[in-house]
């Protein structure tokens, strides 16, 4: 329904007077510096800094990253709710910075499902409706059909407090696509389920942004929900973009280490490696353990001129395989998970994660068992040592 661009997107919360006088001589002293997860500038604490996307007609784009990233800032500042310090905000073309969120066609679903208690299902999804005094007939029937669509229908006389979380998200996302908003925003709506309700909730908004027409900017800090909702997914640190991409080029080739240790589950193994250039090739090399690169690897290094080095060496633990020869590792800790089986092993004082298929006459491993694993040199990521880049690009 509607077109989204974010360019040079800013937001900055200021100091307040008293804060600014006493810290004004550590400013002089020291005008801008780096804290977790803000940036602490004269003008004030920076919430989201240089932010740029095109959102297609259509499209569900979610926005990841940990607690005071600045994800749920952007999307509020999309919605209205604050306002936006630098930069420009069109929805299909028309710049939106100054205009009232009533005006700007969107709907908002929030992680506290904010239901109005004495109301019944159907009033509160009929109540933005309402106000804008659209006609009885016409809000009876978005009402049921919304009610249809999220299968709450025998809810509609309930109250908020005689349903479950999960009923009272579908109310919540009921009274949002009743209006057919032009954009829908999502700020963590199923964080509050318990993990089964969430897994069925998530099924439940794939089928629905196939059956509206709006555009879906979703937010999250679990990377689960990004990978399975999103059509492409924009990564957050410290109020910055560090990688847009889809679910598999953000996974396949990570832009830098954070956006690699963010993504996936179990989590990237890391280790100190040594990038060498021999004979017009790639090789890298892990203890006495050396890997070439593959072909497409071969390429992009070769096109950026990356020289030999030491690196950090990503490998992640669904792509290491145990044989007879390779990096030794010890085994720490082996947890049974249904059809595999995870290593938690020390490999020279690295942590190290192996996932390997069950197979109950081979992964009898226990505490202590010393074991070598290999890599092939597809899954092979080499990132520089200093700013964590990923050097294939």
């Amino acid at each position: 329904m509607a077109t989204v661009q974010l360019k040079n997107i800013r937001k900055v919360y200021p100091n307040v007077a008293g804060e600014k006088k006493k810290k004004k001589k550590a400013a002089q002293e020291q005008p801008e510096k780096a804290k977790p997860n803000l940036l602490i500038t004269e003008e004030g604490v920076v919430a989201v800094q240089d932010f740029n996307l095109d959102i297609a007609d259509k499209e569900f784009i979610v926005l990841v990253g940990p607690s005071g990233c600045g994800k749920s800032t952007t999307l509020r500042m999309v919605a209205g709710l604050e306002d936006i310090t630098g930069g420009q905000l069109l929805i299909d073309g028309k710049l939106m910075n100054d205009v009232d969120p009533k005006d700007r066609d969107i709907a908002m679903v929030f992680q506290s499902y904010a239901l109005y208690p004495h109301m019944t299902v159907y009033e509160n999804m009929a109540f933005s409706l309402k106000l804008r005094k659209v006609p009885k007939d016409e809000i009876d029937r978005k009402v049921r059909e919304a009610a249809e669509i999220l299968e709450i229908t025998q809810y509609l006389e309930r109250k908020p407090k005689a349903l479950s979380g999960g009923q009272r998200q579908r109310v919540a996302i009921g009274r949002a696509i009743v209006r057919a908003p032009k954009v829908m925003l999502m700020d963590e709506p199923l964080s509050n389920l318990d993990a089964k309700l969430r897994n069925e909730m998530r099924a439940e908004i794939i089928k629905l942004r196939h059956r509206i027409d709006t555009t879906f900017i979703y937010v999250t800090h679990d990377q689960t929900e990004a990978m399975t909702l999103g059509d492409r997914i924009v990564i957050m640190k410290d109020g910055s973009v560090q990688q847009i991409g889809t679910p598999q080029e953000v996974f396949n080739h990570p832009a830098n280490l954070f956006v690699a240790g963010f993504i996936g589950m179990p989590v990237m193994n890391f280790f100190d490696a040594q990038l060498e250039q021999e004979d017009g090739k790639y090789y890298v090399k892990l203890g006495k353990y050396t890997v070439e690169l593959d072909e497409h690897k071969q390429k992009r290094l070769k096109k950026n001129n990356v020289q030999s080095q030491p690196v950090t060496l990503g490998v992640r633990p669904e792509h290491t395989e145990i044989g007879k020869s390779g990096v030794e590792a010890v085994i720490e800790v082996s947890e049974m998970m249904g059809s595999s089986v995870h290593l938690h092993a020390n490999a020279d004082g690295h942590d190290v994660i192996m996932i390997v298929p069950f197979n109950s006459d081979k992964n009898l491993y226990e505490m202590g068992d010393k074991i070598h694993f290999t890599f092939s040199g597809s899954v092979a990521h080499v990132f520089n040592k200093d700013t964590g880049r990923n050097l294939e690009y």
